[in-house]
């Protein structure tokens, strides 16, 4: 018998069509929503005004000064916690210095950004073509890339700032011989200085002790943000943000609060108040309210776990995984050693080499410090120490995961 062909029914169509339209109608430029211009609330806009960071700017500025009138410059190196400011400074800084005088060049890297900072090689690749000269992807012995690096380099007789955001995640990736490199080699009418940027104070305590006697670096340290310093801050991108009125009192207050909580992060508070605007602008509201903080705060957590999980290697999953299981299980007072069995039950049929008790409980570990569950150490005695473990996270947030877990047949 022939397969019938599926028809979809004329109404629904129609129902469907009138949805879409009515969404896309409600963003149409002459329909008026919350937002001016959003754009100012993301994390790579810089504004006009950087609040609360004007002793860090004077800083950096009087360590590159000298590059103006074509002298020496220090390295120089930004610490402090994620949403604290340091690119902005960097960035704003460096524009400025680029604005007063044509004998500097400034090049920004993101080193964590994939396929520019995953080998030495490909970093001095793009750093190459950054410089304008062109480097095959592969194929080229790392030397000869160095060659080409520093003839290019050779070629610009300025002072050349290179702002390197997430150095620690470069320097975890490849070591740190590519910074002793660059730093050492002596280029014949080029200056080339090093404008770090790191999560991690500790970071050059991390490096070998040659680097970083070569690196002769400045220090800056950019404090967490406090919740008033952090609603001024959104008070003022809030003002070219929004539409005017549809901000309801408390919150900027709430987002102020909830960010200071987290370590006085901007980018939270940024990011809670847009997506909060964007929630009320789906509910077609046109007032910016509480609620919708509260909802962005959610969506928030959900989207950052999620993430963090999706890049997880398979073992950190089989591991969140057991979690989940004994969770399942009604199991009470979950310990490291029941969730080591249940995943080493699991290794077989996932085709997974099976990792020692120590190792889990390290993977357990970094599952906590992202947020995803919660342990406890508990003393037994002569029996040692080891975890209480419960999962932290929200009912839809699981779910979410359960899906992901599923799809890596995890569950």
């Amino acid at each position: 018998m022939a397969p019938q062909e599926f028809k979809v029914p004329i109404q629904t169509t129609s129902m469907v069509q009138q949805t879409l339209t009515d969404i896309f109608g409600s963003y149409s430029t002459n329909v008026k929503g919350v937002f001016r211009n959003k754009d100012v609330l993301s994390h790579t806009y810089i504004p006009d005004m950087t609040l609360h960071r004007e002793q860090q700017i004077k800083t950096l500025a009087s360590i590159l000064a000298p590059a103006v009138r074509g002298s020496n410059i220090s390295n120089c190196f930004l610490y402090g916690k994620t949403g604290t400011g340091k690119t902005m400074v960097a960035t704003h800084v460096t524009h400025e210095i680029q604005k007063a005088s044509d004998r500097v060049r400034v090049f920004y890297v993101n080193c964590k950004m994939r396929g520019v900072s995953d080998t030495e090689y490909r970093l001095l690749a793009e750093l190459s073509r950054m410089l304008g000269r062109q480097v095959p992807i592969t194929g080229l012995p790392t030397d000869e890339v160095y060659n080409i690096f520093y003839s290019a380099l050779n070629g610009l007789n300025k002072n050349v700032i290179l702002v390197m955001d997430e150095i620690d995640a470069l320097v975890s990736k490849i070591g740190d011989g590519i910074l002793y490199n660059i730093t050492r080699e002596k280029i014949e009418g080029t200056k080339l200085s090093i404008v770090g940027i790191s999560n991690s104070v500790s970071f050059l305590e991390t490096i070998d002790p040659r680097v970083k006697s070569s690196l002769s670096e400045e220090e800056l340290i950019f404090a967490p943000y406090n919740s008033r310093q952090l609603a001024d801050i959104l008070n003022y991108r809030a003002g070219q943000a929004f539409e005017d009125g549809v901000l309801q009192g408390g919150v900027v207050e709430k987002c102020s609060a909830l960010a200071a909580q987290e370590h006085g992060d901007a980018r939270k508070a940024l990011d809670l108040l847009r997506i909060a605007g964007e929630l009320a602008e789906r509910e077609k509201s046109t007032k910016v309210e509480v609620r919708h903080v509260d909802m962005a705060e959610d969506k928030l957590d959900s989207d950052r776990v999620i993430e963090v999980l999706i890049n997880q290697p398979k073992q950190s999953m089989a591991v969140l995984s057991a979690i989940i299981k004994l969770v399942d299980s009604k199991a009470k007072d979950i310990q490291t050693g029941d969730i080591f069995s249940v995943y080493e039950s699991m290794c077989p049929e996932l085709g997974l080499k099976c990792l020692t008790q120590r190792r889990v409980s390290d993977l357990i570990a970094e599952l906590d410090m992202l947020g995803i569950i919660n342990t406890k150490v508990i003393s037994k005695g002569r029996y040692g120490r080891t975890r209480e473990i419960r999962i932290q996270i929200n009912n839809a947030t699981q779910a979410k995961i359960r899906r992901i877990l599923k799809d890596n047949y995890m569950l």
